[in-house]
């Protein structure tokens, strides 16, 4: 029996201590937390592994420099003690990242480097290298890619990047090789009750259409931008607490930024900061802020979109960059928590919110993958105390959490076409069961060229068709509804088609 029938088949068998609805960043750091104190968990998850917002991430563990001059600084006080975390337990997954700011005047840099200051400061202990004013020469020399006339120099500063997708799967990994059970293509339907209270959830598998009823002392709400979908499964009445925000980015050639050091803008049309960084031998550029009214498993980034980040970046790149030079652009739902105060979504605060609704409903909302191993500690000391749980301590803070062995660790430093032995050990391992899976999140290829995901989708649809043991009809439909999704990463008009592959 293989291992995804054999977690099938014991749903039913026992009554879980923890069920966990959602496999993005924060269902995953709480699934993590309650492994690590001991209890029996389980986490459901409607689509793939980080399918939506958790692997659609600007690729950076990081204080936040905008929160900074919010003056959010408990919120960055506590991201940057995150990431420290991270560095330490996770090194295979997150690596430390020069970034410089580019100053107009002395001024402008002298204001920069005494935030940056203060950033180190609250770093704390678990600080990087610290932060230094750089003269035209040194700036140019860090990012040789920059226009610097009217420049006076730069600002650098360290803070941290990682490969959001291949952490959520090797979290998934995790939580399998500790002994907890973790399932994608599983859809909660309903929520189960006793009395008034949360007993459960009833499931159907994705692949076979088969139900399941499913017994929990606590139910974890962890969905991210569907997190209202769940809650109005207990109660029709529920209001909306979500705003939603979209953030579009786009991928170009590494000649953009050629070096190992990333580039920020420090002030945008809209008031945000834009980031140009190097990643996985490619340059990535992003982010926006548009309100958004419906959470979207598959959103896109929009033509206006596209065009602010081209002509932000060529106010600062020597090179011209143009919608032609585009290799793939994506874009992801931000799940903020409501502030009535907040005029415009890029001002509503990252930190995550915990409800615990009468039924015993417990939702968690808010945050960003720099602190979701604290997120995760949070919402199950949450459930802990709700479900009446023995009290055990969270140990997540000293937990490594390591890449599976068979990946390359070059993976991380290259554009890299998936091999047939890592295909199949996607499915052996990696809980892939789509062409999607593969090219878009075990592998980065969707992400970093989507042109070329097109050309080696048949040839990874036949691989897992083996490995499935599917038909020729499973592998045509596969290449067919990866196409579809692929339409939304290439840089051309919504009604232009996509190629073929």
């Amino acid at each position: 029996m293989n291992t995804r029938a054999a977690a099938l088949a014991g749903l039913q068998e026992q009554v879980w201590d923890l069920l966990i609805i959602g496999g993005g960043s924060t269902g995953l750091g709480a699934a993590i937390d309650a492994i690590s104190r001991g209890y029996r968990t389980l986490l459901l998850e409607q689509s793939d592994f980080a399918k939506a917002t958790s692997s659609r991430s600007t690729k950076l563990i990081h204080g936040g420099v905008r929160y900074l001059q919010q003056g959010n600084l408990s919120l960055v006080r506590e991201s940057l003690h995150e990431r420290g975390l991270l560095l330490r337990n996770a090194p295979d997954f997150v690596h430390p990242l020069e970034f410089v700011i580019p100053a107009r005047s002395w001024m402008e840099k002298l204001y920069y480097g005494a935030g940056l200051k203060a950033y180190d400061l609250l770093a704390g202990k678990l600080g990087m290298q610290r932060s230094q004013l750089l003269s035209l020469a040194e700036t140019r020399h860090r990012l040789p890619a920059l226009k610097t006339q009217g420049l006076a120099g730069g600002v650098s500063y360290f803070d941290a990047q990682f490969d959001d997708a291949r952490l959520a799967v090797g979290l998934a990994h995790f939580i399998t090789q500790q002994g907890g059970t973790a399932l994608n293509y599983v859809r909660v339907t309903s929520l189960q009750k006793e009395r008034g209270k949360v007993c459960g959830v009833e499931a159907v598998d994705g692949e076979t259409g088969d139900s399941y009823r499913i017994a929990a002392k606590a139910v974890i709400n962890a969905t991210g931008i569907f997190s209202d979908e769940i809650r109005s499964m207990d109660d029709v009445s529920s209001e909306p607490t979500l705003a939603l925000s979209q953030g579009a980015h786009i991928v170009v050639d590494r000649r953009y930024c050629p070096g190992k050091t990333a580039m920020i803008i420090p002030k945008t049309d809209d008031g945000r900061v834009l980031f140009i960084i190097p990643w996985l031998g490619a340059t990535l550029i992003g982010t926006t802020d548009i309100p958004v009214k419906a959470p979207l498993l598959e959103p896109h980034p929009l033509y206006d979109e596209i065009e602010f980040l081209i002509d932000h970046a060529n106010r600062y790149l020597s090179q011209p960059l143009g919608r032609s030079d585009i290799r793939s652009c994506f874009a992801g739902l931000r799940p903020l928590v409501k502030a009535p105060s907040a005029s415009a979504t890029s001002q509503i605060s990252r930190d995550h919110v915990i409800r615990v609704a009468d039924s015993g409903l417990i939702s968690i909302s808010g945050g960003k993958w720099t602190t979701f191993r604290r997120m995760g500690a949070d919402v199950v000391a949450t459930a802990m105390r709700v479900a009446g749980l023995p009290q055990q301590p969270s140990r997540t803070e000293t937990l490594p959490i390591h890449r599976d062995a068979t990946e390359s660790p070059s993976d991380r430093n290259e554009v890299s076409v998936p091999q047939d032995d890592f295909v199949r050990h996607c499915v052996r391992a990696l809980h892939a069961r789509t062409v999607e899976d593969v090219l878009a999140r075990r592998s980065r290829l969707l992400f970093l060229h989507a042109s070329e995901a097109l050309r080696h989708a048949p040839h990874v649809a036949h691989l897992l068709a083996e490995e499935l043991h599917q038909d020729e009809h499973w592998v045509a439909t596969q290449i067919e509804e990866f196409r579809e999704t692929a339409r939304n990463f290439l840089p051309v008009s919504s009604n232009a088609p996509a190629p073929s592959p």
